[in-house]
């Protein structure tokens, strides 16, 4: 008989007791009111009965470990669902709702094409053929904003005289925003009444002006990068 005390807070001391069935009897007379179970080889061996209960011996531990942690990650998971989420702050809300407001904005003031619908437009077909805009982006000649996983291309940036090409004035823009500005950031500028511009959105210049509204990119660098 041994008797194993775990060292974990809360763990249950337990007793293996291995014998004949009437020197375990025996011994559970002295159990009181403990919680017994009990496992009969029908054709065991003192041997193998020695072995089984080194067995438990060593395995025990760790079940009622196992089921210890299992109580307590039932109870924490019953707390959590009982007490109520932290609110975001108020000011975390109204930036998020105007952010939101924003972005609706600028998709419903232009037209916004995926990359398979630009490479379309533009003539261009095959099984890469929606790679051509991705690399436009990626050599600055255009912008993208990401919406539901996927990205969108405005199309007052492309030139429909050179078959749906990024407008040439585009990029000198986009480069002179640089890092300063995202690309959700740029399209809000694009889409939104400047006042260098005279009350005018600069997605409206773009093809016409695209030296003014290059200079308002500038101007609005500046303010960005003095306050």
């Amino acid at each position: 008989m041994a008797t194993i005390y775990p060292d974990e807070p809360g763990a249950v001391a337990f007793e293996t007791l291995s014998g004949t069935a009437a020197e375990v009897r025996k011994k559970l007379r002295s159990a009181d009111d403990d919680q017994v179970v009990a496992l009969a080889l029908e054709h065991g061996t003192p041997k193998l009965r020695q072995a089984l209960a080194q067995a438990v011996t060593l395995i025990t531990p760790l079940i009622l470990a196992r089921l210890a942690r299992r109580d307590q990650e039932t109870l924490d998971k019953l707390v959590d669902a009982l007490v109520p989420q932290v609110p975001p702050p108020q000011h975390l809300v109204a930036e998020a709702r105007m952010n939101a407001e924003a972005r609706t904005e600028v998709l419903m003031s232009a037209e916004w094409l995926t990359a398979a619908q630009l490479s379309e437009l533009a003539g261009f077909s095959g099984q890469n053929a929606s790679a051509q805009p991705n690399k436009w982006k990626r050599d600055g000649k255009i912008f993208a904003v990401r919406q539901q996983g996927n990205d969108y291309y405005p199309g007052y940036a492309l030139d429909a005289d050179a078959r749906y090409r990024p407008l040439k004035g585009l990029a000198p823009i986009l480069k002179r925003f640089g890092n300063d500005l995202e690309d959700w950031d740029i399209a809000i500028w694009f889409a939104s009444v400047n006042s260098f511009l005279g009350g005018v959105r600069p997605m409206d210049m773009l093809k016409s002006d695209p030296d003014r509204v290059l200079a308002a990119a500038q101007d609005e660098i500046d303010g960005v990068l003095h306050g």
